[in-house]
């Protein structure tokens, strides 16, 4: 059982060996039974000097549909924004890279205090005066804010929109079986929640209106409408909000939401075949001491300076079981770390650049789409980043003629909306250049 790979002589594994009472390796494996062991070769190919190993791997990379290759019009919660290299550059500090959890003040002042920038300009996106750090992502932020309603309403339904990210409404759903929540999902009308049917089902015993803006579709919900809904009801009111739309539209808590949740990859996280991503979560003074996770707070020392202390942190690791309002074990900090990098690099003017990039883009990637024959708009209603259109062949067909054409089209919206069949989701950020634009035209086009 020679491994070339392992640094140990044989004289030191004799020398284990006998320690723990044993002559062969294979004594190890005594207790498993004989008609469980696997007693042959593994089936892998003969090893390869490192020149050609590398040469193999290019190879086998070479195979994915990378973005530095195609052209990406897909977003549907995972967006193509530019990542600016000093995201990379500071995140990819030993100091940074290698921190877990930041248990020990006096040893990790700077992962605190960057912890702390990162709430604070969450606070400044959102309008809500405290964040947590963080979230794993969108869709666990969205129900940890639908335990914290129910538990600080007494309360047990959810009134959700179906214009929620299907993924999302799905978490809920799963979190729902456990934390005994019910869940009654709106109807859209015109792309966004109908709020006909959201007043007729809202009522006393309803925790928390859930809707997200700009929504699954793009578009962009009444959120004064539904605020003044929950409260008229005695419920809170959940936004789930694009932290980069944020840029450019008022901010959630000047509506009146009670709690913000979003997902914060597009502040500086590689789309990264799905992971790790970013949640983040918070909301009004009233309700801090619900939030799940934990909150960075800033305080001075005993000499008068300025520091950075894990401030609250309600959850099992560190209360009584039955006191913890997650059990949530963990957070997202380093990927936190890249988005405070991120906003920081960008700037309130950078934020609001790239936020109105990705709405002129997309506006007028909506356009050039709609003079297409066999390629019309779906909805009506205003749009940031994202929206939806027709096409007169199937959705798969035309994105298997994108694809051959190093062009990612948009999500076939048919899996999640049987009513949506021959529709797909677009998605145009500040990545998007017109040329790019005209050419998906061009193609689809010839498609249609």
């Amino acid at each position: 059982m020679f491994r070339s790979y392992l640094p140990h002589t044989e004289a030191d594994r004799k020398a284990m060996l006998a320690a723990i009472g044993l002559e062969m390796e294979e004594q190890l494996f005594d207790v498993i039974p004989p008609q469980l062991r696997f007693n042959r070769m593994l089936n892998l190919p003969a090893s390869l000097p490192e020149a050609e190993l590398v040469r193999h791997t290019r190879q086998l990379a070479g195979r994915n549909a990378d973005l530095l290759q195609y052209t990406c019009f897909l977003g549907a919660g995972a967006y193509d924004h530019y990542i600016p290299s000093v995201v990379d550059h500071v995140t990819g500090r030993s100091e940074f890279y290698t921190s877990y959890t930041q248990y020990q003040p006096e040893a990790a002042q700077g992962y605190l205090q960057a912890l702390w920038e990162f709430q604070t300009m969450i606070c400044e996106l959102t309008g809500m005066e405290v964040a947590n750090a963080s979230m794993y992502d969108a869709a666990t932020a969205a129900a940890e804010a639908a335990m914290m309603a129910c538990g600080a309403t007494g309360r047990s339904r959810l009134l959700v929109a179906k214009t929620v990210h299907p993924h999302y409404r799905q978490v809920l759903s799963t979190y729902g079986r456990d934390r005994k929540y019910r869940i009654q999902e709106i109807e859209y009308r015109q792309g966004t929640t109908d709020l006909e049917r959201l007043k007729v089902a809202t009522g006393p015993e309803i925790a928390a209106i859930i809707v997200q803006s700009p929504n699954f579709f793009g578009c962009i919900e009444e959120l004064d409408a539904a605020a003044r809904m929950a409260h008229a009801a005695g419920a809170l009111l959940i936004v789930l909000a694009d932290p980069v739309s944020l840029g450019i539209l008022a901010s959630p808590g000047s509506f009146g939401a009670d709690i913000v949740a979003g997902e914060g990859q597009g502040l500086g996280l590689p789309i990264s075949f799905g992971g790790p991503y970013l949640g983040f979560l918070a909301t009004t003074a009233k309700w801090m001491r619900r939030l799940p996770g934990r909150i960075i707070g800033q305080t001075t020392d005993a000499d008068g300076k300025r520091g950075f202390v894990l401030t609250l942190q309600a959850r099992e690791q560190h209360i009584r079981r039955e006191k913890a309002n997650s059990n949530i074990c963990s957070n997202e900090a380093l990927c936190a770390l890249r988005a405070a990098v991120y906003l920081s690099a960008a700037g309130k003017d950078g934020i609001q650049r790239i936020a109105g990039l990705s709405l002129q883009k997309a506006h007028y990637a909506c356009r050039e789409l709609a003079k297409l024959p066999g390629c019309r708009p779906v909805f009506a209603a205003p749009f940031f980043k994202e929206f939806v259109i027709a096409t007169s062949r199937p959705v798969a067909e035309v994105n298997a003629v994108l694809f051959e054409n190093q062009i990612i089209g948009g999500l076939d919206l048919a899996r999640y909306y049987p009513e949506l069949a021959g529709c797909m989701l677009l998605c145009v950020t500040e990545n998007r250049t017109r040329d790019e634009i005209d050419r998906l035209a061009a193609v689809l086009g010839g498609i249609l």
